[in-house]
């Protein structure tokens, strides 16, 4: 893989993992456009990784604020009540997502990383993202964050193991099914995608480390993860902004007009 490659898979990983459009799916595409083999599981994973560092940035102080609650409860203090309900919802949120993470591990690399696997999910994911805000419009908001919610979105979060779902999309969507609003849908969408996100590129990372990669594969890896993580920051600010006065539909509308386009190009 060449450097300007890197970059290019970068740009595609930072832009896409946060906005509402499927960072995986999207990887894919590059790949195919640029001739990359498949098999490219574990690079991609770091560049995730880039991004979850991203949120750790951007969220700082959410964060921080989840692993004081941690030593907290670990050192017996009192906690205050949003605290503890903000980590048990992220604890509960991630079990989904490690769980069938892990049971479908071994199909990640070759059976679901393909062009048709993209196009199929991009309009079930556009099928989900539009019921969601069509659902939302029409009930109230419950902006209580419950256990029972915070599984929910969990499961809703396992839909991104597919590339072409979206991370960001089926959690918010399904924060929005669920009675949140849409800002704590978001907000808790952000946070709920950094243990998953972060966990999976350390295991990935480790992974290259054992491997046979070379000097220029590190350098190239390092430049991706760099492009990924700067833009990354610019993706989750521009979606938390966006979605304080808009909806998710001009997102359904782009991957509709993506799945025209690849079945133009490729089927």
């Amino acid at each position: 893989m060449t450097f300007l490659q890197s970059i290019i898979l970068g740009l595609v990983q930072g832009l896409t993992e946060f906005i509402p459009v499927s960072s995986s799916g999207h990887l894919v595409i590059a790949r195919e456009f640029m001739h990359l083999p498949e098999g490219g599981l574990a690079f991609d994973a770091v560049l995730q990784l880039a991004t979850a560092i991203a949120v750790l940035v951007y969220f700082w102080k959410d964060i921080k604020s989840l692993f004081v609650t941690v030593y907290k409860y670990a050192a017996k203090k009192s906690v205050d009540i949003s605290e503890k309900v903000m980590l048990r919802a992220v604890v509960v949120g991630t079990v989904p997502a490690v769980v069938i993470g892990l049971l479908l591990e071994s199909y990640m690399e070759s059976v679901f990383r393909s062009i048709l696997v993209v196009v199929i999910t991009l309009i079930l994911g556009s099928i989900l993202m539009y019921l969601a805000e069509w659902y939302a419009s029409k009930r109230g908001y419950d902006e209580a964050l419950t256990p029972y919610k915070a599984l929910t979105v969990g499961f809703f979060q396992c839909l991104a193991l597919l590339p072409g779902m979206s991370r960001s999309g089926s959690t918010i969507s399904g924060g929005l099914l669920a009675g949140l609003n849409r800002e704590m849908a978001t907000r808790f969408s952000f946070l709920l995608s950094f243990p998953i996100l972060f966990g999976t590129g350390l295991k990935k990372l480790a992974d290259i480390f054992a491997s046979s990669y070379t000097l220029h594969d590190y350098i190239v890896l390092a430049i991706g993860s760099a492009t990924a993580f700067f833009v990354g920051l610019v993706a989750i600010h521009f979606l938390i902004t966006f979605l304080k006065k808009h909806t998710m539909y001009v997102f359904v509308w782009y991957r509709i007009a993506l799945v025209l386009v690849l079945l133009v190009i490729f089927m």
